[in-house]
């Protein structure tokens, strides 16, 4: 639910932006508010920056996880760790030059920076059939029973405790981040899509976004139910390196490749993560201060989050006090974005005959508003719950 929520709100973004060929922060300045415009933006540079405090750690321990597998060098436990927070600091830099190179070279075709982008599609692509393998040899072993599986699809119960309603909620109100949803549209825009594009951009979504995410998340839960899980332990919440490459060497990887695949895949997704937080900040900078795209201070807008690097040092200690006002502003501003896609959808002076009417429009509004009361209901009672109001 939470991914169709997100996918329908883009479905609405991608119609206005192609329908009109106006940029979504122009649209909404001229067409619904100045300043909900500018918070729109703020929020996703914002957000942008913070986030890769968060990612910028999590790349350097892959990294670092790989790095040790292939060349068996690591300074994990080597006398005090003022060392390793240098080393790990030097691979964040690494991550950072690849990201950057790769922004400022966006869209011109270089060859460079064309192999960077294959080679992080191809991890993260990795990763994906390494799980799906799991999951094949595991049904192949009887460890998956199908029809359960297939039944734990359908919606029949709801969590009865606090801890699951809370992370069913705050999926529901985070399916679609706000950088992402400000991202968007101008990278619809870049690829020289227009009106006649509009099929191939939900199709772009479905394909590129929903479907994807469907088969990753339900590959990695059957995977580990099906290789780790034996019944009994308490579930966690993350799965770590070590038990992901010794579920993959019991497939017949062998150890070697089941242990490199898991970091270099999950640090594949950590860098288009980046990148896309560096796209969203040079977006975002050039519409706040019109600066022209490709221009020396767009580029250097897109390394705003640039000071991210230093989370290798403080994530750990700054993490829990920017993670609630982080999210709880973010998640507040969601709704409000999208209940200005949803009036500017029914503004005849902005979309003209490109204004749904009739059974569309009524489709639209309705799918429209229940995902906006939805994910309200959600960002409310998460906000409450980490009051400790609930």
């Amino acid at each position: 639910m939470a991914m169709i929520i997100g996918c329908i709100m883009l479905f609405a973004l991608a119609h206005q932006t192609l329908s009109t060929g106006q940029r979504p922060f122009l649209a909404m300045k001229q067409h619904l508010s100045p300043g909900l415009a500018w918070v729109w933006a703020i929020a996703a540079l914002g957000s942008s920056i913070i986030w890769g405090f968060s990612h910028y750690p999590l790349a350097a321990g892959m990294l670092e996880e790989a790095i040790e597998v292939a060349f068996s060098f690591s300074l994990k436990g080597e006398g005090e760790d003022t060392g390793r927070q240098v080393y790990l600091f030097g691979l964040a830099v690494l991550v950072w030059i690849g990201c950057a190179t790769t922004v400022w070279n966006y869209g011109k075709g270089a060859s460079g920076v064309r192999l960077f982008e294959n080679g992080i599609k191809i991890l993260s692509l990795l990763i994906i059939v390494s799980f799906g393998w799991v999951v094949v040899s595991a049904s192949l072993n009887g460890s998956v029973s199908w029809s359960v599986l297939l039944w734990g699809f359908v919606p029949h119960s709801l969590p009865d405790d606090a801890i699951g309603v809370t992370t069913m909620m705050a999926a529901l109100g985070t399916a679609v981040g706000i950088n992402m949803t400000f991202v968007y549209g101008y990278t619809i825009l870049r690829r020289g899509w227009g009106r006649e594009d509009g099929e191939l951009a939900r199709y772009d979504i479905v394909l590129g976004l929903v479907i994807p995410y469907l088969i990753v998340t339900s590959l990695i839960s059957i995977a580990a139910a099906a290789s780790l899980y034996d019944g009994e332990s308490t579930i966690q919440n993350r799965l770590a390196p070590a038990q992901a490459g010794a579920m993959f060497a019991a497939t017949g990887m062998g150890e070697f490749a089941g242990r490199l695949i898991f970091p270099l895949g999950v640090l594949g997704m950590a860098i288009g993560s980046l990148v896309m937080h560096m796209l969203t900040c040079g977006a975002a900078a050039a519409e706040m201060f019109d600066l022209e795209e490709n221009s020396t201070a767009y580029r250097l807008a897109c390394l705003i989050p640039t000071p991210a690097v230093l989370g290798v040092f403080l994530w750990s200690s700054m993490g829990p006090y920017v993670i609630l006002p982080t999210s709880a502003f973010c998640g507040l501003l969601l709704p409000i974005a999208y209940i200005g896609w949803l009036i500017l959808n029914n503004r005849r002076e902005y979309l003209g005959d490109d204004m749904p009417n009739g059974t569309r429009a009524l489709a639209y509004n309705s799918a429209m508003t229940l995902c906006v009361l939805v994910v309200v209901s959600s960002v409310v009672y998460s906000t409450l719950v980490a009051l400790g109001w609930l």
